[in-house]
């Protein structure tokens, strides 16, 4: 059902593949995108957040940053520092990080199969955010970052994988972040057949990177409206991607934390929560099971276990939907914690240590530690057809950009 498609990739010379590398462009800010490249002539950020080389005050979103970023993407192809494949290929994409590898195929995906929802989707896109990447893919004339996504993994699928394991590797190094990130180029046609055509009876999933997805498909349907003809094969039809079996991938917890106990003292939150969960002073700062969520306030940890039925409603069921529907909204008044202020989110990879230094500073009165979201609640919640509670999933490794461009013109 998901039609994915060979392209010829922009990519770095192998020398300087680590250089260019960059985290996903919304993973940073202006001001840590800059100072990571300001040493970094051919940091791909650059390209995907080239404000970075404008006037500190730039309105980010001023027409003048999209053709900067277009510049900067025709001086890198100028200056050879990326170079496009002569021949459409296939990509097979691992990282490494400490013991656990994820392996992925880097391929282009049909924005069909988003319009038709052959590519499931877990979150909501915000306007802003959407027009913003919409805006730079079209001027830039490129998806500079891939959407991550996912597929059911089963032993022919994986088979392929290990196929290509065998093929010589045109970059291999270790980020700054320790991650290893390997590529290998798959242009054997007989191998390229073969995942395309496993890949035919599939529905893909997106993980992370909903916004560039979004944006690719609004882009295409815009091309599309003011094309002289049209025939479907056009790049601009096909977006960015890195497919993972879904057995590789690992969410990690999304953590919260509060600023204030909405009047409320300690002690009286701690009644009131009480009405809802089973409250124990364990001092264990990370939950070892699914409905179990770890508190931390008043310099200490308590575990929450909640009481009566657990809906079975694939997002009511949720723990992240627990905690909004009996603590934060009820409790705490945060209704919309899209827009609260008051409310903030924390990736697991920055560790517990860091909700207890956000409470022990004063900067927040209480901290939540999530036990992750599973990829089979992931799957479950986009089959229905429904839409996880905002920051249900942090995905480590992340991917990085400029190792893979696709030209949609």
């Amino acid at each position: 059902m998901a039609k994915i498609k060979p392209f010829n990739a922009l990519r770095p010379i192998s020398e300087l593949a680590e250089k260019v590398a960059a985290l996903p462009y919304d993973v940073v800010s202006t001001e840590e995108a800059r100072e990571i490249a300001q040493d970094n002539r051919y940091s791909f950020f650059h390209i995907s957040k080239p404000e970075i080389d404008m006037q500190d005050n730039v309105d980010p979103y001023c027409e003048d940053v999209y053709t900067a970023g277009k510049e900067e993407l025709q001086t890198f192809i100028k200056e050879g520092v990326l170079v496009a494949d002569s021949k459409p290929s296939l990509y097979l994409y691992s990282q490494k990080m400490g013991e656990r590898e994820q392996t992925g195929i880097v391929a282009c995906v049909s924005i069909d199969d988003y319009i038709e929802n052959r590519v499931k989707k877990h979150e909501l896109t915000r306007e802003d955010k959407e027009l913003d990447r919409t805006r730079h893919l079209d001027t830039v004339n490129a998806n500079t970052g891939p959407v991550f996504m996912l597929f059911k993994s089963d032993a022919r699928k994986n088979k392929l994988i290990e196929r290509s394991r065998v093929i010589q590797p045109v970059y291999d190094f270790v980020a700054d972040d320790g991650v290893r990130h390997t590529v290998r180029v798959i242009n054997d046609q007989e191998l390229i057949d073969s995942f395309v055509e496993i890949m035919e009876a599939e529905e893909l999933y997106i993980a992370d990177g909903h916004h560039r997805a979004a944006s690719a498909v609004r882009v295409g349907k815009q091309r599309r409206q003011n094309a002289v003809s049209y025939s479907g094969d056009e790049e601009y039809n096909f977006f960015l991607s890195v497919l993972f079996p879904h057995s590789d991938l690992k969410i990690m917890a999304y953590n919260r934390a509060v600023r204030d106990l909405n009047g409320r003292t300690p002690s009286s939150f701690l009644d009131q929560v009480s009405a809802g969960f089973e409250v124990l002073k364990t001092g264990k700062s990370i939950p070892t099971e699914e409905k179990e969520i770890s508190v931390y306030l008043d310099s200490e940890w308590y575990t929450l276990r909640p009481k009566g039925t657990i809906p079975s409603d694939p997002v009511e069921s949720l723990d992240v939907r627990i905690l909004q529907d009996r603590i934060l909204d009820p409790i705490l008044g945060i209704n919309d914690p899209r827009k609260d202020s008051r409310i903030s989110f924390i990736g697991g990879i920055r560790g517990v240590l860091e909700l207890e230094k956000l409470v022990n500073l004063g900067k927040y009165a209480v901290a939540f530690s999530m036990y992750p979201t599973t990829i089979e609640q992931l799957i479950t919640v986009s089959d229905a057809g429904l839409i996880m509670p905002p920051k249900s999933t942090w995905f480590e490794p992340k991917l990085r950009s400029g190792l893979f461009v696709h030209l949609i013109d």
